[in-house]
């Protein structure tokens, strides 16, 4: 993309702020608006870290422009819009209300949500086939993947306009075609996760040995190749056959495990409430954070170095 092409981002938080690095270090020029003074003072820290973990120059932060209000962006000069804000079905349908009549008719605008149908965000909109999702996958700066996700309104060219835009930055889109909650990335999650969670509550494994079973086993190899290309190496006879024998023995409940429940009740709900399966100190959290960040910056480079 050339230098001229700008980008808005409604939200400068956690994903607003790591989207807006993707965008400034290939030398877009970026708006991001927050009305937060918090969220505003903090993002150009969060802009810095982002920029040295990618390898990036760090003047690129100078491509960042923010903005307290929406009045401030110059609408007339954006060629995209992602919005970045926290998952308020009624904010987001608002804030495209606003959007629509703000910003040039042609030009694609996108919600990151991770939550709900596209079809809903956009729901009442008179140029929802200029609408779309664009979902960046945590921390966004570091994990290729971004979903473009299609609405039955979206246009598909809008659609094919979103999928070169996110290669141009240097992200791994694929297309959902279809307006699925959860869309692909997420649906995948969960069905790993239910059958992990339904496997703690059998006494099969502990969450240790999930977490072992998954990083070092199948999970090590998804770094090199997804689950089709695996199989096309392994061979899909034998997975047929594999297939046939254990889809019946696998869990297909409607509800999570009433463990789970119970832990969210007790407030157990992980690093924020300083305990989850586990329990963590200010300290065990960032020493935590700090190893996971450094095992995806290693991935990161070896995801980077299959482009060249």
């Amino acid at each position: 993309m050339s230098q001229a092409s700008q980008v808005a981002i409604i939200g400068g938080g956690i994903m607003g702020g790591d989207i807006a690095t993707v965008f400034a270090a290939k030398g877009w020029q970026v708006h991001v608006m927050s009305p937060s003074q918090k969220t505003r003072d903090a993002l150009g820290t969060r802009l810095a870290a982002g920029l040295k973990k990618i390898n990036a120059d760090a003047a690129c932060a100078k491509n960042v422009a923010v903005h307290a209000r929406m009045e401030d962006v110059a609408w007339q000069a954006i060629d995209l819009v992602i919005e970045a804000v926290t998952e308020d079905l009624p904010l987001k349908q608002k804030l495209f209300a606003q959007l629509e009549k703000l910003v040039r008719p042609n030009t694609p605008i996108a919600t990151n949500t991770s939550n709900f149908k596209i079809g809903s965000v956009s729901q009442g909109l008179k140029t929802a086939s200029r609408m779309a999702g664009l979902h960046f996958f945590m921390p966004a700066h570091l994990v290729p993947l971004v979903e473009v996700v299609s609405a039955d309104t979206t246009d598909p060219a809008v659609a094919a306009k979103l999928e070169q835009t996110m290669n141009e930055v240097g992200k791994a889109p694929i297309r959902v075609n279809k307006d699925v909650p959860g869309f692909v990335g997420n649906r995948l999650q969960q069905a790993v996760m239910r059958e992990a969670m339904w496997m703690i509550h059998d006494g099969v494994v502990t969450a240790e040995g999930v977490d072992t079973a998954v990083r070092y086993g199948f999970g090590f190899r998804f770094v090199a190749c997804g689950p089709f290309l695996q199989k096309e190496m392994s061979g899909w006879d034998t997975n047929f056959a594999v297939a046939t024998s254990l889809y019946p023995e696998l869990h297909n409940e409607k509800t999570p495990p009433p463990f789970f429940k119970e832990m969210v009740q007790r407030g157990h709900i992980g690093m924020k409430a300083k305990h989850g399966f586990w329990p963590w100190t200010d300290e065990s959290i960032a020493q935590e954070k700090a190893r996971i960040e450094k095992a995806l910056q290693a991935g990161f480079a070896i995801l980077e170095s299959d482009k060249k």
